[in-house]
């Protein structure tokens, strides 16, 4: 029987089969969902999806890419955002 906190959604189970040839069940906590475009949704591409224990451990340039709006918007949103400020 698991433990009260290991029954919720929030672990995956996986087994796992020891040396002895018995399975056991290890609990490994969920991944969060990829970060998303603000304009259109879209999933970003360059940041980890990592729980926030795990973020704290990398350097910033590792969390999200080093370009304006990096981390908010995606690749195709920054281009069109910035061509549109400049002709502003």
């Amino acid at each position: 029987m698991p433990a009260g906190n290991k029954k919720s959604g929030t672990f995956r189970k996986i087994f796992k089969k020891i040396i002895s040839g018995k399975n056991v069940i290890h609990y490994k906590k969920r991944k969060p969902k990829q970060h998303k475009c603000a304009e259109c949704g879209k999933e970003l591409s360059g940041i980890p999806r990592l729980t926030p224990i795990k973020m704290q451990a990398l350097s910033k340039t590792e969390k999200r890419p080093e370009r304006p709006y990096g981390g908010n918007l995606c690749s195709i949103c920054t281009r069109k955002k910035i061509i549109q400020k400049a002709r502003s």
